[in-house]
């Protein structure tokens, strides 16, 4: 075989996931790579890492690398595109590694979008590392979010809700806040003593990021349990969710056209009742008869989808690749 028909890539702050396809939606090879931020700061070991993990796909399908494109079409689904520059910068290093003839490259609010809804439009919301949201209308305009954190007004995701944590289990036990559950998970969590120690080793940078977001799905099992300051976290979380999906709704002018809603990420994959229940309340109150979809196939079912979209395939390639891309991630 000379080449893939698609490359398909989503990417966030935890994990990369690549896939080859054949245009009748046959999984070629299939690899899970570490997290990449396409942050212009971080623009270029982002950038290696991406190259090497479609290297490592390309091998495993037995495709030549290095010599041209290993695909005809490449849908490139990243956290990192938020911004038209974000867009511009990213898209030109991607066609200039010539990884594919022809490049499409979106946020990875759309892949799960996507993967979540076959009508062609609604809204996504990635809850994981971070939160983000997009959506569609039925006459195919775009709605978007900056999602650059604090200074775009946005809160949620894994790190602002065990920095909360943190911060809530602090000041309970210097006497600033009440006594909460969260003094012991967040101790027990990081194998510490008291939650200054915490508040300490994440100062000093010997708690990464990466083992801090690990602690956020707790914090959703404690505010089930009934701890109040978990509650209000959790409750705080679900109210960005349903903020960004509200505007999302508004210009769009899809309130009453019962839109998919679907949410994907790790903690919109969690079994929280509490957080589930305030988004689908929410959701419900700002477009009556949406349904709120809870993305549980990889969202690089739907980068794949987008690819054999734009090659024109035929409805049963998506069949088999949501399929075959479901199986191998789920084994």
């Amino acid at each position: 075989m000379r080449r893939a028909a698609v490359l398909a890539v989503d990417g966030g702050g935890s994990k990369t996931d690549v896939a080859l396809l054949g245009r009748d939606g046959r999984l070629l090879a299939a690899v899970r790579a570490g997290g990449a931020s396409f942050h212009p700061n971080d623009h270029g070991r982002s950038l290696s890492g991406l190259v090497a993990a479609v290297a490592d796909a390309a091998s495993r399908a037995g495709l030549p690398s290095g010599n041209g494109p290993i695909a005809d079409q490449a849908a490139f689904c990243l956290a990192g595109a938020d911004l038209p520059v974000d867009e511009r910068r990213m898209l030109r290093a991607l066609r200039d590694v010539g990884l594919a003839e022809q490049v499409l490259l979106r946020n990875d609010t759309f892949a799960v979008l996507r993967a979540g809804t076959d009508r062609g439009w609604g809204i996504g919301v990635v809850c994981g590392t971070g939160l983000n949201c997009a959506g569609v209308g039925r006459d195919g305009r775009t709605v978007r979010f900056p999602a650059l954190g604090a200074i775009s007004g946005d809160w949620g995701g894994g790190g602002d809700v065990a920095v909360a944590a943190v911060a809530a289990a602090a000041r309970a036990r210097d006497g600033r806040g009440p006594r909460t559950a969260l003094e012991e998970v967040v101790t027990g969590h990081f194998g510490m003593r008291r939650p200054v120690d915490v508040v300490q080793a994440v100062y000093l940078g010997r708690i990464r990021t990466r083992a801090l977001l690990q602690l956020a799905p707790a914090v959703l099992r404690t505010a089930d349990a009934g701890d109040e300051a978990a509650e209000r976290i959790v409750d705080r979380l679900s109210s960005e969710v349903v903020d960004m999906v509200r505007a999302t709704v508004r210009r769009l002018r899809v309130a009453r056209q019962r839109p998919d809603v679907v949410l994907g990420g790790g903690l919109a994959r969690s079994r929280s009742a509490r957080f589930h229940r305030g988004v689908r309340e929410g959701v419900e109150e700002a477009a009556p008869g949406a349904r709120v979809i809870i993305l549980r196939e990889p969202p690089v079912v739907g980068a794949a989808l987008l690819g054999l979209d734009a090659i024109g395939a035929r409805p049963a390639a998506a069949t088999r690749a949501r399929r075959a891309l479901t199986d191998h991630h789920s084994t």
